[in-house]
């Protein structure tokens, strides 16, 4: 039986955790970046929130805004979608339930 050098196992051992211990980092980081842009986006859209009010405050309409193309963006951009319903909901089809088939 060939005899195991302690150290030149170690050393694997530690190149097998480095690796290991690589793409956890990277992980962390990218993480930590999403993190960061979301803390960034709340900051713009605090600002275009303010900026938008300072404009109606200012003497500028919402509708001569939006003509601009400045619409009341933060609040509009934020609201989640409307639900929807699923097909396994139950509820009634357009057509009363009648189906090619019939």
């Amino acid at each position: 039986m060939p005899t195991i050098d302690i150290e030149q196992t170690r050393n694997q051992a530690r190149a097998l955790l480095d690796s290991r211990i690589e793409s956890v980092t990277n992980l962390v980081k990218a993480r930590q970046r999403i993190t960061d842009l979301r803390e960034q986006l709340t900051d713009a859209e605090r600002e275009d929130k303010r900026a938008y009010v300072r404009a109606t405050k200012d003497g500028w309409s919402p509708e001569e805004l939006k003509k601009l193309g400045l619409e009341s963006g933060a609040a509009t951009r934020r609201r989640k979608p409307a639900t929807t319903r699923t097909s396994g909901d139950n509820s009634p089809s357009s057509d009363g339930g009648v189906t090619a088939a019939e």
